[in-house]
């Protein structure tokens, strides 16, 4: 793969991690507005996982790897691949969070250990798609 390119996905990559940041903080944002019950930060990221996923995943597919999928069978394949790449990630997004949560116990803060453990996330999961699941 040629630099330009190498660096022209990386960009790409990028844009589009900040994209499902902001659609899964927004959709946390969401989920707590509408829900403020004892499990009400558990469940906003829980659905902020699901919003990201996806459109990161459309994304990735699409525009990162321009994998095309063979049938149902192999698309859902894809799909279940890429989300088991991102247990581990998700586990580190998470454990920002919480962290950032249980730390400085605001709304802010815990939103920016999202952010963090996102960036770092989003990292190592391209690593984990471009040998695992778009090859």
């Amino acid at each position: 793969m040629a630099v330009g390119n190498k660096t022209k996905i990386a960009l790409m990559y990028t844009i589009f991690a900040l994209f499902a940041t902001m659609a899964n903080i927004g959709s946390q944002e969401v989920a707590i507005t509408l829900y403020q019950g004892s499990f009400a930060i558990m469940l906003s990221i829980l659905v902020g996982t699901a919003v990201g996923l996806v459109l990161k995943y459309w994304l990735d597919k699409r525009y990162i790897f321009q994998y095309q999928t063979q049938s149902i069978q192999h698309g859902s394949k894809t799909f279940t691949l890429y989300t088991i790449m991102g247990i581990v990630t998700t586990f580190i997004f998470w454990g920002f969070e919480l962290a950032f949560d249980a730390i400085y116990d605001t709304k802010e803060m815990r939103y920016v250990g999202g952010v963090i453990g996102l960036a770092i996330g989003y990292y190592v999961k391209y690593q984990l798609d471009k040998r695992y699941v778009f090859k």
